[in-house]
Formats: structure tokens, sequence, C-alpha cells
């Protein structure tokens, strides 16, 4: 069962790699003849999802909300959560620097982009024994772009490993249930979607739902117990072009 939740894991991080559904000339590329593509109508947004965009944003949670490993049903795993866990409640606070590959393009209702994205965090733990978890994340978000639509749903994906004040060893030192986390070392993985709304070409908002999930991968065991957190909640982001 290890090895098989170690896979998934691996899997959903492969993931964080999107591949392009196309590859297209930013916005202010050319034609090959050397003539301006001026006979197209406007898009709002080609000034926003176009290859090489740099934006900065800032991303908070709320995550109440305690589920079972997402990959449960995959690994042909009852979907419930383990005995002996406790509820946890996470406020991630993230910064990150967004980087779109290429511009808009695709078929129907798949048009879209993606932006890779890098940047660091601070979690704080409202509930449970741990306090904080500061990790380092990195992922993709594809955008499904539609010309002049100030509102754009999207689908993200992103991970990353950091540190959490464990106590588990604390705990066992004290011959108190072992319920925290085994080490300070853990891993995390963070999904959802939600839908942007761009106020112009340089400032936008977010609003969407997050699931994260944050584990040891087993590193510390047998001594402490693996004991994952599993939890979801809403999330808001505003983001600035860096331009």
């Amino acid at each position: 069962m290890k090895i098989q939740n170690r896979a998934i894991f691996t899997l959903a991080l492969a993931c964080l790699t999107l591949a392009a559904p196309c590859f297209a000339q930013d916005s202010k590329s050319r034609l090959s003849n050397g003539s301006v593509a001026t006979s197209e109508v406007p898009d709002f947004n080609s000034k926003i999802y176009y290859k090489n965009n740099l934006e900065f944003s800032f991303d908070a949670g709320w995550l109440p909300y305690n589920i079972p490993l997402i990959f449960d049903p995959l690994m042909g795993d009852k979907f419930a959560r383990q005995s002996g866990t406790v509820d946890y409640s996470l406020v991630p606070l993230i910064l990150t620097l967004r980087w779109h590959l290429y511009d808009a393009c695709g078929p129907w209702f798949l048009r879209g982009n993606t932006d890779f994205t890098i940047g660091g965090g601070y979690t704080a733990i409202t509930k449970g024994p741990e306090s904080r978890y500061v990790p380092v994340i990195t992922g993709a978000r594809y955008n499904f772009v539609q010309p002049n639509w100030r509102i754009v749903p999207y689908l993200e994906v992103r991970g990353g490993m950091g540190f959490t004040d464990a106590k588990q060893p604390e705990e066992v030192k004290h011959h108190q249930p072992a319920v925290g986390q085994g080490q300070d070392f853990t891993f995390t993985f963070i999904m959802g979607g939600g839908a942007r709304y761009n106020f112009n070409p340089r400032y936008s908002m977010s609003l969407g739902i997050s699931y994260m999930h944050i584990s040891n991968l087993y590193l510390s065991e047998p001594k402490y117990y693996n004991h994952g957190i599993n939890v979801v909640g809403p999330n808001f982001g505003f983001n600035v072009g860096l331009w």
C-alpha cells in the first residue's frame, strides 16, 4: 500500500507539467511575410494571456473541511479517513510568480493557455497539533480563455516541500496519543479550480476551491506514523502584471 501511495503521489506531481495544447506566436509577433495582422478583431484578453507575460500573485485560503486522501478510489481503497487522524484547519498564504508559456489558443471551450507558477508561502495551522507549515511550491494553471471574456475559469495543480513543527515525536515522548505529524520535513500537493476576473490587462482577482494534502511520504516510519493532512476550502487571489 505504501508503494501504491508513493506511485500515485509521484504521478500527481508529474501532472504539474501541463502539456500545451498549441504553440502560438506571442501577441506582439508579426506574420511570416512581415505584415502586421491588423484584420483581426481586437481581443481584450490578448493583452493578458500571451507568451512570456509575467505576473505576481498573492493567494490566501481557508481550508477547514477534512476529507480522505482523494487518490484512495484510484488505488482501490475505501474513500474514508484513517483511524487516529485529527481535524485540521489550514490558512495558506502563497506568493507566486506566474509565467504564461504561450498565447491563448485551441478549439471551442478548450481555448486557453498555461501559466507556470513558482513561489513560497506560509500556512497557519489554526486547528491541529502543529502551528505552521512553510513550503516552496511550483506548479501550473490552465486558463480557459474566451475572446473578450473578463471572467476566465481555470484549473491548477501545485506541489512542493517544506517544514512544519511536527508534534508526534513530542507526543510519543510524553506518552500522549500520537496524532501529530511524524517529522518536520514534509511534502505538499495542492489542486483546485475557480474563476479569475480581469479588471484590466494588469490587475485581476480570482476565487476558487482548493484541496491541500500534506504528508512526509512515510519517511518518518517506522519510528513515527505518517498522518497525512487532507483539507478543502475556498481561496482568494489577487494578480498584478509585471510590466
